[in-house]
């Protein structure tokens, strides 16, 4: 045994039954497979819903900023200033102003509201990635006075518009004439279509130079506040904080972040993953059960050798642990089995998918329904150990009553019917 416990060396004698009872061997086989099989799945599963996860938040990000900072009356009036000042800030890396309000967006007898925001190209292109998502023109082309104005593609759609096209922006800030209040409005020409793949933007947000953005909503010098974009994009909200603390008169800003705008859409995607480990972790459950059964036929066929080794001096602990040891050893075979298979088939799950597309002729992931096309998988770590020590957990407590069955045999009892 060279130097290896004896409980160790029978336990694992045991994985493998004598020539009397090969079916022993078949259902731990089985029980192997199964406890793999669900440990992949689970893993295959969580790192899918990571891969969605990260997907949406870096298309998020590239039009949402990590953070924003405002006057509490949606004005920021000496927005050089509390630029600079944050700036200064070691988490902060760019700053941009923007000018945002609300809307409506014609084109003959297609209307639509959507939120009209005022950058400077330069400075936004350090605080996001839209520049990176432009299906037609460029985000550079908005330049002051040139009223020209960059549409996400589902509202390009709804206005049936193109780059080169006309669109009048109407605002609910009226002009005093002759005959009466009428609605503010200019006519901006399209100059470029952006495609983030999210709805919420593509079909809600038009782009428009700062200045051309000042003179229509009548701001002047004030900006409507500033987009952060911070080292540290999960703290973010206390990095804004802090920023707006530093200020004078820290209590005359509003912050806020991308964690907070949309904390119930994560929310949703970590419940979803909580519920799914726990309803896979039923499978595992089932595949650990199977040991039970199998630990009790093996200790049913060694009676006669659990009998010989206590009448040689082996206590009851030692029986037990020899048990242990050969469950232990079918989960952890399983479990390894499981996370192998699982890190493959999720390193390499777009590929998979894209060869059943083609085998069988369709298509899973719609863009138009699902705004991506590919099915994004991320592993990480803390998943790989927390389904790894869970299902090896799970095997081992399902090791303890066969293996106390088997510490209660008495030598007399099993000896006799040899």
């Amino acid at each position: 045994m060279s130097g290896w416990p004896y409980e160790w060396f029978i336990g694992g004698r045991y994985l493998r039954s004598g020539h009397r009872n090969r079916f022993i061997s078949f259902i731990s086989g089985i029980s192997i497979v199964g406890l793999a099989l669900g440990v992949a799945v689970l893993l295959v599963v969580l790192s899918v819903s990571n891969g969605f996860e990260s997907e949406l938040r870096q298309r998020i990000l590239g039009v949402a900023s990590h953070a924003t900072l405002t006057g509490v009356d949606y004005r920021l009036r000496d927005w050089t200033e509390v630029r600079a000042a944050a700036l200064r800030h070691p988490q902060v890396v760019a700053a941009a102003p923007y000018i945002e309000e609300q809307g409506m967006l014609v084109n003959g007898q297609a209307v639509s509201g959507a939120k009209v925001r005022g950058i400077l190209p330069e400075e936004e292109a350090l605080v996001g990635t839209l520049d990176q998502h432009m299906k037609a023109g460029e985000l550079s082309s908005l330049r002051d006075g040139a009223y020209r104005i960059v549409l996400g593609s589902a509202l390009a759609g709804e206005l049936e518009v193109g780059v080169g096209d006309s669109v009048i922006v109407v605002v609910a800030q009226g002009s005093a004439t002759p005959f009466g209040v009428m609605p503010r409005m200019r006519r901006f020409t399209v100059s470029g279509i952006f495609s983030a793949g999210m709805y919420e933007y593509d079909r809600g947000l038009a782009l428009v130079a700062m200045a051309d953005a000042a003179r229509l909503y009548r701001t002047g010098d004030s900006v409507t506040g500033l987009r952060l974009n911070v080292r540290d994009l999960y703290a973010a909200g206390r990095t804004v904080m802090e920023v707006a603390r530093g200020l004078d008169g820290g209590g005359r800003y509003l912050v806020d972040n991308w964690t907070r705008r949309h904390s119930n859409f994560f929310s949703s995607i970590e419940l979803f993953k909580s519920i799914m480990f726990v309803i896979l972790l039923l499978v595992v459950a089932v595949a650990a059960v199977n040991i039970i059964s199998t630990l009790v036929m093996v200790v049913k066929e060694k009676q006669g050798d659990i009998a010989i080794l206590r009448t040689m001096g082996v206590p009851p602990r030692g029986i037990l642990l020899v048990f242990v040891v050969q469950g232990a050893a079918i989960g952890l075979l399983g479990t390894l089995a499981g996370l192998g298979i699982g890190v493959l088939i999720a390193g390499n799950v777009e590929s998979l998918v894209h060869m059943l597309e083609s085998a069988l002729g369709t298509r899973f992931m719609d863009a138009q329904v699902y705004f991506m096309s590919d099915l994004p998988a991320e592993v990480r770590s803390a998943d790989v150990w927390r389904i790894g020590g869970t299902a090896f957990s799970l095997c081992c407590l399902s090791t303890l009553y066969p293996a106390w069955r088997a510490s209660r045999t008495q030598p007399a009892e099993a000896l006799r019917h040899e």
